[in-house]
């Protein structure tokens, strides 16, 4: 199973559901843990992989945008001393880097969106390690909670305390279904909002600064 398949997997797993039907919740839990683990020290390895990426990109994206201007302050010269033919082949050069510049560009875009998305599974993933590792911590709380209660139902034989008590915790899994459910959506509605924020910052800059290049071109 792909690092990313098995990610999903976990980021969309009921953990209540799962150990409900599990015959060793314990055991079950345990490899939880150890799989999130597991999957979380991939993801951060492929973002550094990318984020080593990004560095070299940029670098050769800065390489590229000063061999444009570079091009062309030389036709600038040439047809300023009348070499239109130098001008000519100053301004090839010119157009064959920038073509790699804004393939580079494009490269770029895509690396950035896979650190994005990345950076959110990370999240995710990191809270669902979270919430399994409380699980573990309370199942050993009850553990530990039933041996007393075994040892005072062996004295008392109260029938009434002991339904009692399932019942409680049966309502209280149902609500801790429920929280975990509106938590989910919540996450996921404020990733949404957040992602669409900064989309809309980046579009308005953008235009920004192209009227600011048309204004300085007529002007």
């Amino acid at each position: 199973m792909g690092m990313f398949s098995r990610m999903s997997d976990i980021v969309q797993a009921n953990i209540n559901a799962i150990l409900d039907k599990a015959e060793d919740p314990a055991k079950v839990v345990k490899l939880l843990i150890q799989e999130m683990e597991e999957t979380l020290v991939e993801l951060r390895s492929v973002a550094a992989t990318n984020l080593a990426e990004k560095k070299q990109v940029q670098r050769q994206i800065a390489k590229l945008e000063q061999q444009v201007t570079s091009w062309q302050a030389k036709a600038e010269l040439a047809l300023d001393k009348g070499r239109e033919d130098l001008a000519r082949a100053a301004l090839t050069e010119k157009n064959i880097t920038q073509q790699n510049f804004t393939a580079l560009s494009t490269e770029m875009e895509i690396i950035e969106e896979s650190l994005t998305k990345l950076q959110t599974d990370m999240g995710k993933l990191q809270e669902k390690l979270v919430e399994a590792r409380a699980k573990q911590k309370s199942m050993i709380l009850r553990e530990r909670s039933v041996s007393v209660r075994m040892q005072v139902k062996s004295k008392t034989h109260s029938v009434k305390i002991d339904d009692a008590i399932i019942r409680f915790e049966q309502y209280e899994r149902r609500i801790d279904d429920l929280e975990s459910q509106v938590d989910a959506y919540d996450l996921v509605d404020e990733a949404k909002g957040l992602d669409a924020e900064f989309k809309q910052l980046e579009v308005e800059n953008k235009i920004e600064e192209e009227l600011a290049a048309l204004r300085k071109k007529v002007a």
